[in-house]
């Protein structure tokens, strides 16, 4: 569990605690500000969620690659000892691996870091819906 995680939980049983609160004591304001934090910390802990998912893949990513790098260099000890087209066939698989893997762990972090502002867009969306139906009837 990372740091978004844990604060997104703690906000969202904070935003439970006072949607409840706010109910028991006819506050309406206090049930608005828990239904925002309750959004607000499940839109937090989503996006440690999905951090941590992109690192993850990150790391498998990385792990990819370095197996690809040994694989090939298994292949170059013994394409030495075949032939000479084979060691350039080992560089390129272990060259192409390596920026796959590269590409595959930026492209992780690249879709949690796209996430976080999709979710911020979508929790200023929700309080805006909340407010908008929780205001007086005139």
């Amino acid at each position: 569990m990372n740091r978004d995680e844990f604060r997104g939980a703690t906000r969202h049983l904070k935003g439970r605690a006072q949607t409840a609160l706010g109910g028991v004591t006819g506050d309406p304001a206090r049930q608005v500000r828990g239904a925002v934090n309750q959004v607000a910390g499940g839109a937090q802990y989503a996006y440690g969620r999905a951090r941590d998912r992109a690192e993850d893949w990150a790391e498998d990513g990385r792990d990819l690659a370095h197996e690809a790098r040994d694989r090939a260099g298994h292949l170059i000890e013994e394409g030495r000892d075949r032939a000479g087209h084979l060691i350039e066939e080992g560089r390129d698989l272990a060259r192409h691996a390596r920026t796959r893997g590269t590409a595959y762990g930026r492209r992780a972090a690249r879709y949690a870091d796209d996430n976080r502002a999709s979710a911020l867009l979508g929790l200023a969306a929700v309080a805006f819906a909340v407010g908008w139906l929780a205001r007086p009837r005139r």
